[in-house]
């Protein structure tokens, strides 16, 4: 994986991860195959920051029912990124 783009799916908003980035942690679900080390360096290549930390989590879907007809949710692979405390903030959420 390459292209930084391919690794970094979408933020994740939600009050937790907001609350968050007071102490410059942001979460992103980011590519199934990417390890830490790529997350690492597709967050600095993209925001033009300093990454301290990252931490992984891997989601598993849940099977959910509509009537009779059973169905999964989405797997997804979760990333918080630590930022360094020199580091300036990601923009892309100040706004929110």
């Amino acid at each position: 994986m390459t292209n930084p783009h391919d690794i970094i799916i979408r933020p994740v908003v939600t009050e937790k991860s907001m609350a968050d980035m007071a102490d410059k942690k942001y979460t992103f679900i980011v590519a199934k195959r990417a390890n830490k080390t790529e997350i690492k360096k597709a967050v600095e290549a993209i925001f033009d920051v300093n990454v301290e930390k990252v931490n992984v989590l891997n989601y598993d879907g849940k099977v959910k029912r509509m009537g009779r007809t059973q169905g999964r949710t989405a797997a997804f692979r979760k990333a918080v990124v630590k930022l360094t405390e020199a580091s300036k903030d990601i923009e892309f959420f100040t706004g929110m």
